[in-house]
């Protein structure tokens, strides 16, 4: 049996609700990509193109520092990877995660909230944060607090 490991971001306390179960569910351990600076509300609004998102998602080189990088990553066969989809992609802080631990032989799944859209070129835009071993799996949006019988149910057709 797999060692498993849900690391999440959450700006708003969405993704954290939906990891937080699927952690519950899969027997992970669980830990919070945050990061060095907080986010505000006036950071977070997408609608001024001046706002601290806004400016990071635009500058794809741009990598937010994250608050710690202590986790022993090296432990875990499959690491879940959580985040709230901004701009069709995710928040770019996911490739500072990526890029500070080795995930040569990993198998990353990776989960997301969004208010509407889907994954988009986020697992493109990702595979270049990670070794040419590592192994990305785009997996399912997770909206409306899902339960656990149903991330229970997806997690059979994912086979992890």
């Amino acid at each position: 049996m797999s060692k498993k490991l849900v690391a999440y971001f959450s700006a708003s306390g969405v993704t954290a609700n939906a990891a937080k179960t699927l952690a519950e569910v899969t027997d992970a351990d669980l830990y919070e990509i945050r990061p060095q600076v907080s986010y505000t509300k006036e950071d977070l609004n997408w609608m001024n193109k001046n706002s601290r998102s806004s400016i990071e998602m635009k500058d794809k080189a741009l990598r937010p520092a994250i608050a710690d990088k202590n986790t022993d990553i090296e432990s875990y066969d499959v690491i879940f990877v959580g985040f709230p989809i901004w701009w069709y992609v995710a928040p770019t802080i996911i490739n500072t995660f990526l890029e500070s631990y080795d995930f040569s032989g990993k198998k990353i799944v990776l989960f997301a909230t969004s208010g509407g859209s889907d994954f988009g070129n986020t697992v493109k835009d990702l595979k270049n944060s990670v070794s040419e071993t590592a192994a990305i799996h785009e997996w399912k949006i997770l909206n409306g607090d899902p339960s656990a019988d149903q991330l229970r149910m997806w997690l059979n057709a994912l086979e992890v």
